[in-house]
């Protein structure tokens, strides 16, 4: 939708449209500020334009109510949000940790495996961190970086694109509540490097 678009439905709903075979719908969803998202008959699709503004506007949620030291991101779905985060908020320490969970649509492991090399805290006792994610999907992967950071910084808390309503840690900071499967731009597509363990949307 362009701006022009936009600015011909400031108090109405716009008309469904058709984007890469998928169905453009108007948004009911208060943090959606592009006004509409695309969505199929069983999956939330977010493209990059929608990353874009869902970012800004998960940002501002915690800008409102937070000043974090340091951001946390979940690889390697969190490492595009942890990133747009850490632009938004003027966050310079931005971190990664790499938890092992997904194995493919709907397939995973019996608990999230923390990958080495793990961040070593040194010094931050007094430090808020934001723990970035793309989705809380059973919420599993969050809990197990939130307790690797408890007794180590002061405070924690959570921002993620996507919460599911099963998820076991209730996020912080959501920009949209869904239970559908996502397709993210990053990883709906097949890897252009292939290896034994590579699967899409993952």
């Amino acid at each position: 939708m362009t701006l022009r678009e936009r600015a011909a439905w400031p108090d109405a709903t716009p008309p469904a449209r058709t984007f890469g075979g998928s169905r453009c719908a108007p948004s009911t969803s208060p943090s959606d500020r592009l006004g509409l998202i695309l969505v199929s008959d069983d999956r939330e699709i977010m493209t990059w334009e929608i990353f874009g503004e869902a970012s800004r506007a998960l940002a501002q949620q915690v800008a409102d109510d937070y000043e974090p030291d340091m951001i946390l991101s979940i690889a390697r779905g969190g490492l595009l949000i942890g990133g747009a985060l850490g632009y938004a908020l003027s966050v310079k320490n931005v971190y990664t940790m790499n938890v092992e969970f997904y194995t493919g649509v709907d397939e995973r492991l019996e608990v999230p495996r923390i990958l080495p090399p793990a961040p070593d805290f040194v010094d931050v006792s007094h430090a808020k961190i934001l723990i970035a994610d793309d989705v809380a999907d059973t919420g599993h992967t969050l809990r197990s970086v939130q307790q690797f950071c408890e007794g180590k910084v002061a405070e924690v808390r959570t921002a993620v694109l996507y919460e599911k309503s099963h998820s076991v840690v209730k996020c912080d900071y959501i920009w949209k509540r869904t239970d559908l499967w996502i397709n993210f731009p990053w990883s709906d597509k097949d890897p252009v490097a292939r290896r034994d363990w590579s699967v899409k949307d993952a």
